[in-house]
């Protein structure tokens, strides 16, 4: 029998916009593009910038199980003081260890993952869009922790299309898309390298796309490095929705 208290409860269920440290501490602008698109399609969400703790993904990467369980505790336990049903997140890093990894580090983890590009693509689906006057051609990195690690390949390319962008790919794409060398601690510990293989990544850029999009802040900072046509994924995605 449902009780009358989980049904109330239910009721009072939130969504939560995360939009991961590199974007709430850094790319203050992408931060506020993703929210601009959210209520542009009518998205609810509730933020909680004063609270929230780092996901976990850097301290992982660096080895250190224990500490990232004990932020994964902290953040569980706010989410559900808040209330929160679904965390919708920009960040590729956090996408992975919310989706992926916090359901390995506790056992109680019971709160339903998406990245903002599955959230855009559900709304936009069920909106009329305004008509494009020819098309913008861009090309697609895909961030290893959103691809490799999480399978999210073609919503951002479907939102291209359906914003009435001409896609054109990178020769290493999907499944065999180049890392863009800031991952692992590399940027932090070791630039010029993280320089280097952005170069390289940014040396597969079709010689006639106008902009390289993709959806995580860190690839973003690491390719610009290399290559200035490069963007955060919601900075063309707003500009198109406007």
């Amino acid at each position: 029998m449902v009780k009358i208290l989980d049904i109330l409860k239910g009721m009072n269920a939130q969504t939560l916009y995360y939009p991961g440290c590199m974007l709430k501490n850094v790319m203050t602008t992408e931060q506020e593009n993703y929210k601009k698109i959210f209520n542009l399609l009518g998205i609810d969400f509730v933020m909680l910038p004063n609270n929230e703790v780092c996901c976990g993904s850097p301290v992982m990467n660096a080895g250190y199980k224990k500490d990232t369980k004990e932020l994964a505790k902290k953040n569980y336990t706010l989410f559900k003081k808040q209330n929160i049903s679904k965390i919708i997140t920009p960040c590729a890093g956090c996408y992975n260890m919310f989706k992926n990894e916090y359901p390995q580090l506790l056992r109680e983890w019971d709160i339903e993952v998406e990245h903002a590009t599955q959230t855009i693509l559900s709304a936009l689906k069920n909106r009329r869009l305004k008509q494009f006057s020819g098309k913008e051609i861009v090309t697609y990195h895909d961030p290893c922790h959103l691809g490799r690690y999480s399978g999210i390949y073609d919503e951002p390319r479907e939102i291209i299309k359906l914003l009435g962008g001409e896609l054109k790919e990178m020769v290493h794409n999907k499944g065999n898309a180049l890392c863009c060398g800031a991952g692992g601690g590399m940027r932090a510990n070791y630039p010029d390298t993280a320089k280097k293989i952005a170069k390289k990544r940014m040396d597969e850029k079709p010689i006639d796309a106008q902009f390289t999009l993709t959806p995580c802040g860190l690839c973003t900072a690491n390719l610009k490095t290399a290559d200035d046509s490069v963007v955060e994924f919601s900075t063309w995605v707003l500009r198109r929705l406007m």
